[in-house]
């Protein structure tokens, strides 16, 4: 399936490995186009909801590399496409083929403050570069509300996402706080040569606030939405770089704190149907993942019901 994936692009049979598989199959090929670099075949089968999205999404990348923003662009096919529709031996996959990020991946336990104040320059960058490309992308958190129907017997989380829904509708969407966002600026989809960032992975770019995207990125230096005391410097670094881009509106911490709670609220609508198909008689060995959604719904509801709070 990966050879014939990998074909238009004409890298030879054998050559492209797997990677991993989550939100698509992900396929490296060593040493190309020179030693010591690797580009990075993606593709989803026709069933996946992320089908109809890889030409957007390929699109935006390879504007937004056109503009000169620091992230790994798209390589077209040899019939100079983006995106490829190739029919396999287990179906239809939609593909795209991208170059690696140079450098390394930074965990949060070694960043610096002059590396958290670069990611802040960059995701400010993001935006500003977006502005004008969001041809094909939907709202980000026009859906949440959905999440009090699906947890309706929930009856204090159903509060929590009307209230939050509610503030949301309040907000101004003009362009000084509102576009075209990344989704997922978290610190695993960038790389870095030394204090340098390079951004990869915009799969959940979408519509949104800014400082709703900045929440989502900031998800590890907060404890619930609220800024962690043990990550203050990280936090007040990254805003500032995001400042000495672009004006920040909607970032003080109840500001963020309601992103977060909306962002909890999108991730709860999209986690219902899959832990739903998981209670569906699937084997046994798939326990763990059910734990682990299980925990990571339980967080959610806990980020939405403090974000309530706070209103």
């Amino acid at each position: 399936m990966a050879d014939t994936v990998a074909a238009p692009w004409g890298i030879a049979p054998g050559v492209a490995r797997w990677w991993r598989s989550s939100a698509s199959h992900v396929f490296v090929v060593p040493d190309t186009p020179k030693p010591d670099s690797a580009l990075y075949l993606r593709f989803v089968p026709e069933r996946y909801p992320a089908y109809g999205r890889f030409g957007t999404i390929a699109a935006l990348m390879d504007r937004l590399h056109g503009r000169g923003l620091a992230l790994t662009p798209p390589v077209r096919s040899a019939q100079g496409r983006l995106v490829e529709t190739v029919e396999t031996p287990l179906g239809t996959m939609r593909a795209m083929c991208l170059t690696e990020a140079p450098g390394e991946e930074v965990e949060l336990e070694d960043l610096t403050e002059e590396q958290a104040r670069a990611w802040g320059a960059l995701l400010a960058r993001t935006h500003d570069s977006a502005a004008g490309l969001g041809d094909g992308l939907g709202p980000a958190l026009d859906g949440i509300a959905g999440a009090a129907r699906l947890y309706s017997a929930d009856a204090e989380l159903a509060a929590a996402v009307a209230k939050v829904a509610a503030a949301l509708a309040g907000l101004p969407r003009d362009p000084e706080s509102y576009g075209v966002v990344h989704g997922d600026f978290e610190l695993d989809n960038l790389a870095w040569q030394g204090a340098t960032p390079t951004a990869f992975d915009f799969d959940e770019a979408a519509f949104s606030w800014y400082a709703a995207d900045i929440a989502h990125a900031l998800r590890d230096l907060t404890d619930d939405g609220r800024p962690d005391p043990a990550r203050a410097g990280l936090l007040d670094s990254f805003l500032a770089g995001y400042r000495e881009v672009r004006p920040l509106t909607g970032a003080t911490p109840d500001e963020l704190l309601l992103f977060a709670g909306a962002n909890a609220a999108r991730s709860l609508v999209e986690l219902h149907p899959v832990l739903a198909t998981l209670d569906e008689g699937r084997p046994d060995d798939l326990d763990k993942l059910r734990g682990d959604l299980a925990e990571h719904r339980d967080e959610q509801r806990a980020i939405v019901i403090a974000a309530a709070a706070a209103l």
